[in-house]
């Protein structure tokens, strides 16, 4: 069973509009589970020296747009609690712990469902063709792989399958970004965790109230939430996601998206060479 002292939230912050969506959600959670500690991975620590609860960590990002680097948030909280929560850095936490939280051995998610569930939704032949390829290289039945919704999941720690479950996230990562797939997080994590025997479940019930903007649009056109009483909420979130620069700013900022990337997929080359799995599981399907 968890308890406050065995378990942290965590998230990854790395740029200006991340930082911005982390201090609020550090915020929240002050406000709200003030016992409660968030680790952050950050290329700017600082940032979150006023918060007591908020543990930053220096972090520069290693995959190409970042996705993956969700394995070095959850490598860095486990190494410092027995389990972790992660959640997207633009969630709003709006209420304590509603009930206890227990956690099983493994990954535990708010959504997902069965892959092949999952790529019934995908358009992108492609996509569906390296997971395909992927699960082929993997020698993994497809069908026994789970898919579940990166914005929140939770990892608890499962008889040291963790280092095993990390370092095959990273070569299955190389897969999909050489191949241009740079947000297969969840793909790799549901291939991994087949491969190596991590459990990877669902809860389904929310343990704290909580706003994920795509996901509270989805509760409002259901009817089952007022977008009068959470406006604010997104009126926050417009903020941070676009905000008011010159159009020199955005030149510059746009071009150094650009050089970043191109300098990020070199790398991968390189990090492809020094992963040894990668050559003995992909070699043959991968781009030279």
């Amino acid at each position: 069973m968890d308890t406050f002292q065995e378990f942290c939230f965590c998230t990854l912050a790395v740029g200006d509009r991340y930082r911005a969506h982390a201090e609020v959600l550090a915020q929240d959670i002050q406000n709200h589970m003030p016992s409660k500690t968030l680790c952050v991975l950050t290329d700017r620590p600082e940032q979150f020296a006023r918060f007591p609860h908020v543990l930053a960590f220096k972090h520069h990002l290693q995959s190409v747009k970042g996705y993956h680097d969700k394995r070095f948030v959850l490598k860095k909280s486990l190494s410092l609690f027995e389990s972790c929560m992660f959640l997207d850095s633009d969630i709003r936490v709006l209420g304590s712990v509603v009930e206890e939280l227990k956690w099983s051995p493994g990954i535990t998610a708010r959504a997902g469902t069965s892959l092949v569930n999952h790529m019934k939704t995908i358009k992108n032949q492609k996509e569906l063709k390296v997971i395909k390829e992927a699960a082929q290289k993997l020698n993994i039945d497809i069908q026994q792989v789970q898919w579940l919704h990166e914005f929140m999941f939770v990892m608890k720690k499962q008889n040291g399958l963790e280092e095993d479950f990390f370092e095959l996230w990273q070569t299955i990562s190389y897969f999909f970004e050489v191949q241009g797939i740079y947000n297969g997080e969840c793909y790799a994590m549901g291939l991994a965790a087949a491969r190596i025997g991590m459990t990877l479940d669902f809860f389904r019930e929310d343990k704290f109230l909580f706003l994920k903007d795509n996901i509270e649009r989805i509760r409002i056109k259901n009817g089952q939430s007022d977008l009068q009483d959470k406006q604010i909420y997104f009126d926050i979130h417009r903020e941070i996601e676009y905000p008011k620069y010159s159009i020199w700013k955005k030149v510059k900022n746009k071009l150094s998206r650009q050089v970043v990337f191109y300098y990020r997929l070199l790398r991968l080359r390189i990090f492809m060479r020094e992963d040894p799995n990668f050559y003995k599981i992909f070699a043959s399907t991968s781009k030279k």
